[in-house]
C-alpha cells in the first residue's frame, strides 16, 4: 500500500466530475458519474468476467467497494478516501491501493455512524456480498 503515489490519470480523474473509472492497461473502458456502489455494480454487470487486471479510480473505497473490486479482478485501486476495513480487504486479496486519506470507516450520510454498506459487507466474501446486493436490486 502506498498512500502518496499519484499519477496523471488519477489527477485527471480527481479534476473530473466522474465518480468512477476503469482502465485496462492505458485504455479507459468504463466511466460513471453515479453515486455510491452503483458504478462498480454496473461495471461488474457489463464487463465481468471479460476484463481482468483492471485499474479502478473511485472517489470513496470502503469495505463494500473493496470486496467488489476483488470480484471484478481489479489489480490496482486509486481513491481520494479509503477505510481501514477496505485496506485490510484489499491487502488480503493482494490488490494494490493508493489512498490520499485513510479513515477508520466510511461514515453514513449524516456522519452519525458507519455507512450501511460498510456494515453489511463486514464478514462477507466478495461473492457473498455481490450476490446479496444483486438479490436486493
Amino acid at each position: 500500500m502506498l498512500t502518496k503515489i499519484r499519477n496523471k490519470k488519477f489527477d485527471e480523474f480527481l479534476k473530473s466530475e466522474d465518480t468512477f473509472r476503469v482502465y485496462k492497461d492505458k485504455r479507459l473502458i468504463f466511466t460513471s458519474c453515479k453515486d455510491r456502489l452503483m458504478p462498480i455494480l454496473e461495471y461488474a454487470d457489463r464487463y465481468f468476467p471479460y476484463e481482468q487486471g483492471v485499474t479502478v479510480f473511485d472517489r470513496v473505497v470502503g469495505n463494500a467497494a473493496a470486496l467488489i473490486q476483488e470480484k471484478i479482478r481489479c489489480s490496482k485501486v486509486f481513491s481520494q478516501l479509503g477505510s481501514e476495513n477496505a485496506k485490510h480487504t484489499l491487502d488480503s486479496f493482494g490488490i494494490k491501493y493508493y489512498f490520499l486519506e485513510v479513515v477508520p470507516y466510511i461514515e453514513d450520510d449524516n456522519r452519525q455512524g458507519m455507512c450501511p454498506m460498510e456494515k453489511m459487507s463486514s464478514g462477507k466474501t466478495p461473492e457473498e456480498f455481490y450476490q446479496m446486493l444483486r438479490n436486493n436490486k
